[in-house]
């Protein structure tokens, strides 16, 4: 459990004192608890999981592995402006809690200009390998909004490639490929492998 607490813990990018706090603990305990000095009783350690967003199973190293995602990533979207195809590639925080991911775009893409927007969304994750959910503009001015699938190529979550659809700039239902990567380098990449193996295909 101390692994559990400590790893979930630096995930989240949380301080001790600050998981003292969401627990409802001293945060004395909190670092006996990772110490592995002593465990916490089973009502404090409810607490303790539902503030690290993991069961109480997780919590005691008894779940099944679990691929975590949480953190910084880079992703690639494929989009149209006026017919014109355009890649848009930005930052991207996410945070798991359990099965469910909050994720937030942290940078534009593209300029507002091009259309690029910021946007929030939150996505299920199923066995360790396929999220879906939707997303949605973060800006009034915006309207987007619209649905996501990613599938994770490695089983130790370095990339992802799906697709998006949506309310778009240019019409009100497209489609286009999408991609995650831990830098920005591989969503690129991911993108141009995936555009070329799916024209490839349809000749």
């Amino acid at each position: 459990m101390s692994d559990v607490i400590r790893r979930r813990r630096a995930d989240l990018g949380m301080s001790q004192s600050d998981l003292a706090r969401a627990a409802g603990v001293d945060a004395r305990q909190i670092r006996r608890y990772e110490a592995g000095e002593q465990q916490p009783l089973l009502s404090v350690a409810i607490a303790i999981a539902d503030a690290l967003g993991v069961s109480i199973s997780e919590l005691a190293d008894r779940a099944p592995s679990r691929v975590t995602i949480t953190g910084d990533w880079w992703a690639s979207w494929q989009t149209w402006r006026d017919g014109e195809q355009k890649i848009a590639t930005q930052p991207v925080h996410m945070r798991q809690e359990g099965d469910m991911v909050h994720i937030a775009a942290t940078q534009r893409g593209l300029s507002a200009e091009q259309g690029g927007y910021l946007w929030t969304g939150e996505l299920r994750f199923w066995d360790n390998q396929v999220l879906t959910g939707w997303y949605a503009a973060n800006e009034g001015s915006v309207r987007s909004k619209g649905t996501m699938y990613l599938y994770m190529k490695h089983a130790h979550g370095l990339s992802m490639v799906g697709r998006w659809v949506g309310l778009g700039y240019d019409d009100e239902i497209m489609s286009g490929w999408a991609t995650m990567g831990k830098s920005r380098e591989d969503s690129e990449q991911a993108m141009d492998d995936l555009i070329r193996e799916r024209e490839a295909a349809a000749r």
